[in-house]
């Protein structure tokens, strides 16, 4: 018996006793904005750190010491409200987190935009989508997944040029670009048609860290607390929405180092709550597979996060105003009576400019959010008019 569990553990690459090791460094007011800690340059205290598992707080000389493990290549910090700058860094030596104060956050605007699916036919897609972002003056631009055109079923080095190109196009841009990870950004998991095997050193949500960092995360801005959720699993060759269980641990964790008045906003591709759903048939899809799979005995629909009441538990009764999301290409919204919180999905980057699903008009667009004091006082809807 014990032989067969070392051969199972050898296929499956899991580690049942992963390495614990120290992780320390400091986050201080970059001043200067030079990227580097100079003398004056004071550390930031009250920042949460975490690994993607655990979490921790700097001191009042802006310091950290958290035991980690190797699970996740990254560790990150949940950037306060009244500052920015980078929030990530591999896990090598000891980490200095460069941020600078920032202009005043009491009223803000930000940007959700979801599905560029870019690839080089949708670069002028993502030009136009800059130039609209610059002229509107807005703080930051969240993007709810399907980033790439497909990572899915295509080999490592068209995927790679994918994300890429999604990386290069964002670094334009002026203002923080907050990514989420959606179910085109998994690389290889249709093995019939990428060719890639699990053992791939970049299989599933791998290549989207080597990108773009960690797959999910928190900061804070104008006393709103944003977490990007990855809502997006996979079962041996399908996708499908749910949060695993290792994030909800940590979302449990990361929430604890927040007030309990501050609100609460997610953002994650395969939607918590849609309506969409009453349009989905059940049918399985001659290209993209079942619409249904078991998760934990139940048939749940692939394409709503099947335990969406697991992430309501970890959130409580913190206000919790909006849920974003993407993936059906449609601005649609719902609400549950006396919740408080809307759930909205964007529209997608990508064309067709305007179609036709069940009868309703579908544009390509973005929704632009107006935040003051806390609150969000406004939200519209603004087609890419590409065309």
């Amino acid at each position: 018996m014990k032989n067969i569990w070392i051969l199972v553990l050898a296929l499956t690459g899991f580690n049942l006793f992963p390495q614990a090791f120290e992780v320390k460094g400091t986050v201080f007011d970059d001043k200067n904005g030079n990227n580097h800690w100079d003398p004056g340059e004071e550390g930031v205290e009250g920042v949460v750190v975490s690994d993607q598992l655990k979490a921790t707080i700097t001191d009042d000389l802006g310091n950290f010491l958290m035991e980690s493990t190797a699970d996740f290549p990254y560790v990150f910090i949940s950037m306060p409200t009244g500052y920015s700058g980078s929030y990530y860094l591999p896990k090598a030596g000891e980490l200095k987190f460069p941020i600078r104060k920032s202009n005043p956050q009491d009223e803000f605007q930000f940007i959700h935009a979801s599905d560029p699916h870019i690839d080089s036919l949708n670069l002028p897609r993502m030009e136009r989508f800059r130039t609209m972002v610059d002229s509107l003056g807005v703080n930051f631009v969240i993007v709810t997944g399907d980033l790439v055109r497909d990572a899915l079923r295509v080999n490592e080095g068209t995927a790679g040029n994918y994300y890429q190109m999604y990386v290069t196009e964002t670094k334009k841009m002026s203002i923080p670009v907050f990514s989420g990870v959606g179910n085109h950004e998994i690389f290889g998991i249709e093995r019939d048609k990428s060719g890639v095997a699990p053992d791939h050193p970049l299989y599933g949500k791998k290549m989207f860290r080597k990108f773009l960092g960690p797959n999910y995360y928190s900061f804070n801005y104008g006393g709103l607390h944003f977490i990007s959720l990855d809502a997006v699993g996979y079962q041996d060759t399908y996708y499908y929405g749910g949060v695993d269980s290792v994030q909800l641990d940590w979302l449990e964790t990361d929430l604890n180092y927040i007030g309990p008045d501050t609100p609460v906003i997610t953002f994650n591709h395969i939607p918590l709550v849609s309506p969409g759903f009453s349009f989905q048939m059940f049918e399985s899809h001659k290209f993209y597979g079942p619409q249904l799979l078991f998760q934990n005995d139940t048939l749940r629909h692939r394409h709503i996060a099947y335990n969406f009441k697991e992430v309501k538990k970890r959130i409580g009764k913190r206000a919790y105003p909006l849920a974003l999301a993407g993936h059906y290409h449609a601005v649609q919204e719902a609400t549950i009576a006396g919740s408080g919180t809307i759930f909205a999905q964007t529209s997608a980057i990508t064309g067709p400019d305007q179609f036709y699903y069940n009868g309703f008009q579908i544009r390509s667009g973005f929704t632009l959010y107006k935040v003051k004091d806390k609150k969000i006082i406004s939200r519209t809807f603004i087609p890419l008019n590409f065309k």
